[in-house]
């Protein structure tokens, strides 16, 4: 049995976006899909990275011991997910960033999507990332 890690992102609202959601509005919007799973909304959430199992483990031993950068990724595997959310991304853009200068090649790369996949949540603060370990 093989194991990775999986970051999936929110892809898709249940919202009518043909129709431009007034700035005065758009708290509300966001109120209602954080209490969406009352109220029977569902979040899709999409692959957007994968790392298998052990070299997960090694890219996030790049990151700064002892940082909040570090202990937040270290939440998968002693929980086995976590979720990324506007709160996470300055502090995981820095450390991401900082540590890309002792990454190998494939590290740098799941760096950079990892970057703009923080991009995307600083652009739109109702997405986030549910960071999971997957058993295949």
């Amino acid at each position: 049995m093989s194991e990775s890690v999986v970051f999936s992102q929110l892809s898709r609202k249940f919202i009518d976006e043909n129709d431009a959601t007034p700035a005065e509005a758009q708290q509300v919007v966001y109120y209602s899909l954080a209490i969406g799973h009352h109220l029977g909304v569902i979040d899709c959430l999409e692959a957007a990275l994968t790392c298998p199992w052990d070299d997960y483990l090694a890219w996030i031993a790049t990151l700064e011991e002892g940082s909040n950068a570090r202990r937040k990724m270290a939440g998968v595997p002693k929980y086995g997910e976590i979720v990324v959310d506007h709160s996470h991304i300055a502090m995981l853009a820095a450390a991401f960033d900082r540590a890309m200068a002792v990454q190998t090649p494939q590290q740098q790369t799941w760096s950079r999507v990892l970057l703009s996949l923080l991009h995307d949540i600083h652009q739109e603060s109702a997405i986030y990332l549910m960071v999971r370990r997957v058993r295949d």
